[in-house]
This record gives structure tokens, sequence and C-alpha cells, in this order.
């Protein structure tokens, strides 16, 4: 039996922390022999689609090949391993989707998140974890497609278009930990819990009311938001509605 230290869990890089570049599989084996976990999250990933879309190659390296050095390592020391993966795999024209529902990526960044066939095949007790945009607090406004509205609310002096057409289902940062908690303690109770799960958010929305909303929350005028529906797809194409079903994590009392 391999012996481990207490848990102790790996918070952002700041101080007390320590930051890491998972494409150098020598780093990534040298902290985790270090620190030995008996869980490891995956969540490293470029996750703006556009980006993805403009650099390819970059993004390709992050989402899909740094992931299996993840793999790799957590194999290597028993842990158990969640990878943090997307309700955009999914196309959007028949939700909700479960997580049987074979994956129909629209973009490239969709595909790089596909990465999750190959955590399931080479750690066989892993598991995939999709969740929908995430928001909560943050350093900087622009890690969160939620929270980069702001800018867009205070600092436009001219009308600013929002997408009223695809349905999001934000999910806050602290519950999507407490559902990688929570699977990970059924794990130490139950070796089976593994595979696939959802964890959507609680409401649907969309980028428009999600601008008014942030404008109602900070008493800033919404008058210069313009309701869209109907314009051209600009940049990488995103699922219309990819709303994740959420039972198979309820049958298991998490997220409750």
């Amino acid at each position: 039996m391999v012996h481990r230290p207490p848990f102790r869990p790996r918070l952002r890089a700041r101080p007390k922390s320590e930051q890491l570049n998972f494409l150098v599989s020598k780093a990534v084996h040298h902290i985790i022999c270090d620190f030995r976990p008996h869980v490891l999250v995956h969540c490293a990933a470029e996750r703006r689609p556009d980006v993805v879309e403009n650099q390819p190659d970059a993004a390709s390296q992050l989402n899909a090949d740094a992931s299996g050095n993840s793999e790799k390592e957590a194999a290597a020391i028993g842990a158990f391993l969640i990878y943090i993966s997307s309700d955009y795999v999914f196309a959007g024209t028949n939700p909700p989707y479960r997580e049987e529902d074979v994956p129909s990526p629209l973009n490239l960044y969709s595909k790089t998140k596909l990465e999750e066939r190959a955590v399931l095949e080479n750690s066989l007790g892993a598991a995939v974890l999709r969740i929908p945009v995430l928001y909560g607090e943050v350093e900087k406004l622009g890690e969160s497609a939620v929270t980069v509205m702001f800018d867009k609310v205070q600092f436009s002096n001219k009308s600013v278009n929002r997408d009223h057409r695809q349905q999001r289902s934000p999910t806050h940062v602290k519950d999507a930990a407490t559902v990688c908690r929570q699977l990970a303690q059924e794990r130490m109770l139950d070796p089976s819990v593994k595979g696939t799960f959802h964890q959507p958010g609680n409401e649907q929305t969309t980028k428009y009311k999600m601008a008014c909303a942030t404008a109602d929350a900070f008493n800033l005028p919404s008058s210069r938001l313009r309701l869209v529906t109907d314009s051209p797809v600009l940049g990488a194409q995103r699922p219309r509605n990819a709303q994740l079903d959420s039972s198979k994590l309820e049958t298991l009392g998490i997220g409750q």
C-alpha cells in the first residue's frame, strides 16, 4: 500500500501554491510524485472557442496533449482523475443531453474537449465532468464569459449587441468545486463511481439576459444593450442549446 501524506487541496497559483506548465511532462511528473494526491482534477484548458480557432496548435496542446500527462501520472500513483469537460461537445439541437448521448462538436474547441474519450479509455477509473460556462470570484474580468460582460456594460458608449439565441446554463465555480469534492468522496467509498457526469446550472439564460442582469446588479444603464436574434454567426460556431441532464449526479445525491 502506498503511504500518502494527509489530504491537502491545491488552490490557484498564488502565495502558498505553485504554478505548473502542464505541457512539460517532467514538471507534471515531479509535482505529482512530490504531492501524491488522492484526487487530481484536471481543469487546465483554453476555454475560448474563438482563440482555439485562431491558435489551433497551441490550443490543442493544452486541451488535448496536456491532459495525457495528467492521465499518465494519476494512473501511476492510483489517484482518482476528474477531467473537466464541456457542454459544447454537443451540437445543441436536441437537449437536454444525457451522459450516454453521442457527442457532435461544432467547433475546434469542442473537438479538443473530446479528449475526454482518451481519459476514460486510458484511465479506467477516471471520471469526466461536463460543465457549462463557469462564473464566480475572479482576479480579472476576462476569466469568465459571464464577468467579462461588466466591461461591455460599464465602459461602452455605443450600442452593444448581445446574443439572445444561444441558451446557456451558468454554473458557479463553488458549485463545481463542491461536485468534484462529493464525487471524490463517493469514489473513496465506492470504486464503481466513475465515467461521465453532467453538472448544469440551475437556470437557462442568454448573453443578453446576463448583460442586463449585470447592469441591474451594479445600477448601470442597460439601454445600450441591443438584443440580437438574427445576426450571422461570427467566429466559432456555438451550439444553440446544449442543456445537460443532471439526473445521474442527482441519483448519487451529488450536487444537492
